[in-house]
């Protein structure tokens, strides 16, 4: 940049230079041209020149070669000539223009006129000899002056054109050398080129990597947006510079910004995606500037832990179901031994009708075969817990669509995993379930509804029990604590309901799933494979 200045200072002062020659060469052709007028009109007046012209006749003309000669002299014209009224030249300074003519002006009309001359370019000035009795021009005095060369004119100009250039180029070199010094501070002493590499770098990492990063000021301004975070948030690339508020209709960026605390881990609906973010402030030189929030999409890996959750209770469930097939397999082989065959058909027709009264009064009620799958599986697992499990009369729940089914179980396993924990410890363990349709802002939603005889959740927690990671539980060792309310919430909130916990004889849990579209038909309806068939 250094460089680059001083060339530049360079080229302006000698176009100024050359400003300032040209300048004073139209200074000095406009000066020996009025010299040159002077000259003529005051030869116009000597002995002899008027004479020479009106009367003629040697005497007079010698008279007039003498004048010009001797003013052509002191002056330092380069020739001096006298001509008649058609342009005859009768006497010079120089003999060899003696009976040639003069190029024809304005002063062969009587008036004065300053030019150059034709051919060798010199300043020629022509004053006419005026004939008192016509009032006509009857001759012409010709002068002609020599412009000074360029070399002369730089050589008359250069003493103070060298000092004001002199004192210009002073103060622009000491100007830019400040100037680049300032720019190498703020530029943390990095050349151009390598600030070009650095911000190429830059967005090139930004670019490749997975997580989406975004950068707000102290104004809410963003800064900083990477492809992965405009794709994450549904926001346009270019969006850097533009405010928080303009951008965000539907105020899932600005959850992002809502606490000054630093975040780490915060599961958060943006849209139709679960978005893990991680906030921290920006500091420059010990100044808060701003903050930066990088995010990775849960979705997926939330997809997978649904999954994994339906596939532990399912385990859960086969286990407590073999060891319960296991203790009635012990109770029939025992009888056979003792030959008390009577008994064992009446033991394993009980079984059987136990088990068939109790799928058909959850199926008669709950029309959704996975969510009913679920409730039957909890019931055999409260059992071997030692939970008394209540599936409420209110219970009603038409045929889902397979996405709001799967939100629906993991809702309903996360929140029974739950209350058989909190129950468990308490006089008498009990857990109850209701699953109905509601409508919620004007669209059909799923209410879940769970409660168990806990000591329920302390005021000065509250809402902290959804937070990823809190829970009221001992350490244990096992992953995964802290997780399944804090699903539950987000499964809720990214379908536009949410969950809400009080104290009513121990914990109370509602959730609301609404449909979103038209998943839901009543109970004992087929759904539309069914009908079409």
């Amino acid at each position: 940049m250094l460089i680059l200045q001083l060339g530049i200072i360079l080229l302006v002062l000698i176009g100024v230079a050359a400003v300032s020659i040209a300048q004073l060469a139209a200074q000095q052709r406009s000066s020996e041209g009025r010299r040159a007028l002077s000259l003529a009109e005051f030869i116009v007046s000597s002995p002899g020149v008027r004479q020479s012209i009106l009367l003629g006749g040697p005497g007079y003309l010698a008279q007039a070669q003498s004048a010009m000669t001797a003013n052509a002299a002191l002056t330092g014209a380069t020739r001096v000539s006298l001509a008649t009224a058609d342009g005859l030249v009768i006497a010079s300074t120089d003999a060899g223009a003696v009976g040639s003519r003069l190029q024809r002006t304005d002063a062969f009309a009587g008036r004065a006129w300053t030019g150059s001359e034709d051919g060798t370019g010199d300043a020629l000035a022509m004053s006419p000899v005026i004939d008192v009795v016509s009032g006509h021009a009857a001759g012409v005095v010709a002068v002609s002056r020599a412009y000074p060369s360029v070399l002369s004119n730089l050589r008359t100009a250069l003493p103070n054109l060298m000092t004001y250039l002199g004192l210009a180029s002073l103060l622009a070199v000491l100007g830019s050398l400040l100037l680049s010094r300032r720019v190498k501070r703020q530029t943390l002493g990095m050349e151009p080129r390598e600030i070009t590499g650095l911000v190429e770098h830059r967005e090139a990492l930004l670019s490749g990597i997975r997580e989406g990063v975004i950068a707000v000021d102290l104004h809410g301004r963003l800064t900083l947006v990477n492809e992965r975070a405009a794709l994450l948030l549904g926001i346009p690339m270019l969006s850097a510079g533009s405010a928080i508020a303009d951008l965000d209709h539907d105020e899932g960026v600005a959850t992002l910004f809502d606490e000054e605390a630093p975040s780490t881990d915060r599961v958060l609906p943006v849209g139709r995606r679960l978005v893990t973010v991680n906030r921290m402030p920006v500091t420059s030189r010990g100044r808060h500037i701003g903050w930066v929030a990088t995010l990775r999409d849960r979705t997926e890996l939330l997809e997978l832990q649904r999954e994994l959750d339906l596939n532990r209770s399912t385990t859960d469930v086969l286990r407590a179901q073999a060891h319960e097939f296991s203790n009635r397999m012990h109770v029939v082989t025992g009888m056979i031994a003792l030959e008390e065959y009577d008994d064992v058909l009446a033991y394993v027709r009980e079984l059987t009708e136990d088990q068939s009264q109790r799928v058909a009064s959850l199926t008669e009620n709950v029309d959704d075969p996975a969510v009913a799958a679920l409730v039957l599986a909890k019931v055999s697992q409260a059992r071997e817990r030692g939970v008394a499990f209540t599936v409420e009369p209110t219970t009603r729940l038409g045929r889902l669509t397979a996405d709001l089914s799967a939100d629906v179980n993991t809702v309903v396993g996360n929140l029974l995993d739950n209350a058989m924990d909190a129950a468990t410890g308490s006089a008498q363990p009990r857990v109850s379930l209701e699953v109905r349709t509601d409508r919620h802002d004007e669209v059909e939603a799923v209410v879940v509804t769970v409660r168990d005889s806990g000591r329920g959740v302390p005021d000065e927690i509250g809402e902290q029990v959804f937070r990823r990671g809190f829970s009221t539980k001992a350490p244990t060792g096992q992953l995964g604590r802290g997780i399944g309310l804090a699903l539950v919430q987000v499964v809720c909130r990214a379908r536009g309901g949410d969950v809400m916990v009080h104290n009513e004889d121990g914990a109370v849990f509602v959730a609301t799933l609404p449909a979103n579209v038209l998943a839901l038909t009543a109970p004992g309806t087929p759904d539309v494979g069914e009908r079409r068939g």
